[in-house]
This record gives structure tokens, sequence and C-alpha cells, in this order.
């Protein structure tokens, strides 16, 4: 009598070697990262807590939980976030929706980006990121060939919209445009034929502008109108932009060095936040700026590489959803600094300050770093 197989038992912990490259150039951007963050910071930290070190410290205990976190996330097995990423994208819609009906959790702050549970604050956007990612990648993955038919187009596209609409509510037009670019590449990279490439980038052109225009998110047409000409109000909302220009100019080609800078004592405004990078330049010079920018670079083209070498499409996907992600938050951000687009209030990754932020974004890298030791089983 034919003996019965025994029923594999689901695999949960990733074997294999990791991407050495990508860990170190993880960790060199998280270190230089945390260098510039205390540099940036303490002049203000100083003033407003009479700690130089408050930011620092609490940035370095929450880098040290984002390495373990990663390195636990390097050895899960990443087809665990398959089974998930419906709940994974519903939670995440729930939590923007109770934001919403709720009264902002930040006082003095007219927009509702935050949940505050004691000392944790965190931003449910950085989850919708994360869900587009997972929920595209599993889609799409266990669907092939039906990226090609109009309706299912129109489901991926009617869920990306569901999402982009509750984070623009808040309103927060720097995650809304993350999120629509990651799902509209995800659709792409998953088989997506080039005539609706025209008509998605229309409908994400379209429903931006009549966002602003309409006064749904009033303040964007006044950050244009302050892009073109921040001298307009230079003691207003043309500040910061002003302020951050004159960072980077007086940084020169090799900088005024580490700890020399002059904006950072109470010109710029929260320097260890999104415009750290001006105070980079104003340290480091062209040259310092360059290197960081060449790093990121770096660490973006090792994570297209490990989506490349992935063992299934889902595991390409992820990855490439994941360093997508991180290559346009940190252009963007440097964009903006530098005043070549509006001022759209986002972070530097691995610069800025944030916890749960810095949290989430190392356990993402995990997740690369999983997918990089499932290809390395296949070659073996």
């Amino acid at each position: 009598m034919p003996t019965k197989r025994k029923k594999e038992k689901p695999k949960f912990w990733q074997k294999g070697k990791l991407d050495i490259g990508f860990l170190i150039l993880v960790l060199v951007l998280l270190l230089v990262g945390l260098i510039m963050l205390y540099s940036a910071s303490y002049a203000y930290s100083y003033t407003y807590y009479q700690n130089s070190y408050r930011f620092i410290s609490r940035q370095a205990g929450f880098a040290l939980v984002g390495v373990v976190f990663m390195l636990i996330a390097s050895r899960i097995d990443y087809h665990v976030y398959k089974k998930l990423a419906l709940p994974i994208y519903v939670g995440t819609a729930a939590l923007l929706v109770f934001l919403l009906i709720m009264p902002p959790m930040v006082s003095g702050m007219d927009v509702k980006r935050w949940f505050v549970i004691g000392p944790i604050n965190f931003q449910p956007s950085e989850f919708g990121k994360f869900s587009i990612i997972v929920l595209f990648s599993a889609w799409i993955s266990s669907n092939p060939g039906k990226i090609k038919k109009f309706r299912y187009i129109a489901w991926l596209l009617g869920l990306l919209a569901v999402m982009c609409l509750l984070v623009v509510l808040e309103p927060h037009l720097s995650a809304t445009l993350l999120i629509f670019a990651i799902g509209i590449i995800l659709m792409i990279v998953g088989g997506l034929p080039m005539k609706w490439l025209g008509v998605g980038a229309g409908i994400g052109i379209g429903g931006g502008a009549l966002a602003i225009l309409s006064g749904a998110v009033g303040y964007g047409s006044d950050r244009i109108k302050y892009w073109l000409d921040p001298w307009a109000d230079p003691k207003g909302l043309g500040y910061q932009t002003i302020q951050s220009l004159l960072a980077i100019g007086s940084g020169g080609l090799l900088g005024r060095g580490i700890g020399q800078s002059r904006q950072k004592y109470l010109w710029v405004p929260e320097p260890h936040n999104d415009f750290i990078f001006a105070i980079v330049c104003e340290e480091l010079g062209i040259i310092g700026a360059i290197a960081i920018i060449l790093l990121f670079c770096a660490l973006i083209w090792r994570g297209f590489t490990i989506a490349m070498r992935a063992k299934d499409q889902f595991g390409t996907l992820l990855a490439v959803g994941l360093t997508f992600q991180v290559g346009l938050q940190a252009l963007l951000n440097i964009l903006v600094v530098t005043n070549t687009i509006p001022n759209t209030g986002i972070s530097l990754p691995f610069f800025s300050y944030g916890g749960t932020a810095l949290i989430i974004l190392l356990t993402e890298m995990g997740i690369i770093l999983s997918v990089s030791r499932a290809s390395s089983i296949e070659k073996v």
C-alpha cells in the first residue's frame, strides 16, 4: 500500500546567507546618519530641552532596536507577508480612518498624521507604504498574467486610490506621492501594459492638481507659491527654504567640518528633521553630500540586484518596492532641501529624527535581506 506523505510544515525561519554588501551599506548609512543627527541637533536640543543629547540618545536607542528587528526580519521567511497582505492593508486603512475622525493628537498642529501613545509617536502613513508594497506584490505574483486585464488593473488602482485618499486627507502630500508612485512601479514591474502607464500618470497628476486647486489640501498652493519665490515671505513660509539654501551655499566644496555648522544654531528650523541634508551640505560640503548620495545609489543598486536574483516574483516585487521606497524618499528629500521641488515635509531615510520610522525602515531592510537569503539557497 502506498504510504501517505506527511504534509510539510510551513517554513518560518529563512536559511541561507544574507547579502553582506547590502547589510554593510545599511549600517554605514545608519552610522553616518546618527553622526550627522547629533551634529545637527545638539544646539536645538540644548536650547529647548537643556540637554544636548536628547535627540541622539533616543535615536541611537531606536537604531539599536531597529538593527535587532532587521536581523530578525532577515531570518523570517518573507513568504509569511504574502499571507498577511490583506490584513496588513485593512488594518492600516482602519488606523488611518480612526486617525482622521479623532482630534489632532499633536498640540498646535492642524494636520492629523500622528498617533501619540505615551512617549511613542508614529505615523500610520509609514504602514501605508508597506501595506501597498506587500499587497501589490502578493496579488500580482499570485495572479500571473491578470495584470494585463482592465478589471484587475482597475481593482489595483482602486485599492491604491483608497490608501492615497486616506493619507492625503491628513493631509500628507509627500506620503501620498510615495504611496502612489510605489503602487505604479510595482504594477509596471509586475507586467502592466505600457499603454496604461499614461492613463495612470494622468490620473495621478490630475488627482493631485484637483486636491490642491479645490482646497482639499489648502496648504499645497501656498507651498508652490513660496517654492517659486521664497523671498516673497522671507520671515514666514519662505524662511525655512531660504535658511536651507544659505546653509548649502556656505558649505562650499569641502564644507565647514563636522560640528561646525552655523545654520543649525536656530536658523534652520528643526535642523534634525526634514532639512538635515542642508546641515550635511554645510558641514561636509559638496564632496560630502555627493558621497552620501552615492551611498544611497549603491544601496538602491544592491537592492535591485537582490530583487533580480530573487527565487520568485513575490520576492522580486517585494525587494523592488522596498528599495524603490527608500530611493524615492531620499531623492524627494534632497530635491526639497535644494528647493528643486516644493516643500512636501518628507524625511531623509537613516538621517532624519524619528524613532518609529527608523525601526520600520530597518525592519524593511531586513525583509530585503530575507529575500537575499532565499536566493542564496537556490544557488547552492
